[in-house]
């Protein structure tokens, strides 16, 4: 890969990476989950990540994972 590419790729990523977004292991800690759990919420639909068009990495909205939290909290207190 020549060095224009990889400065177009490190400032895409970095531009996608300031939108407010939460890496992977960010969310994780967030959520108190670990990031192969992520994956496969991603992968089942429970829990949709978006993904950088570029790098293919996927980032959750905090504000989302906020709501999906709530709404975790609001089940299990349904079911005590």
């Amino acid at each position: 890969m020549s060095e224009t590419s990889k400065t177009m790729l490190a400032t895409r990523s970095t531009a996608f990476r300031c939108e407010g977004l939460l890496q992977v292991g960010e969310a994780a800690e967030f959520l108190g989950v670990c990031r192969e759990t992520l994956r496969n919420w991603d992968r089942s639909g429970r829990l949709v990540a978006q993904r950088n068009p570029v790098t293919g990495y996927r980032y959750y909205q905090q504000r989302e994972l906020e709501k999906f939290l709530s709404k975790i909290m609001k089940e299990r207190s349904n079911v005590e």
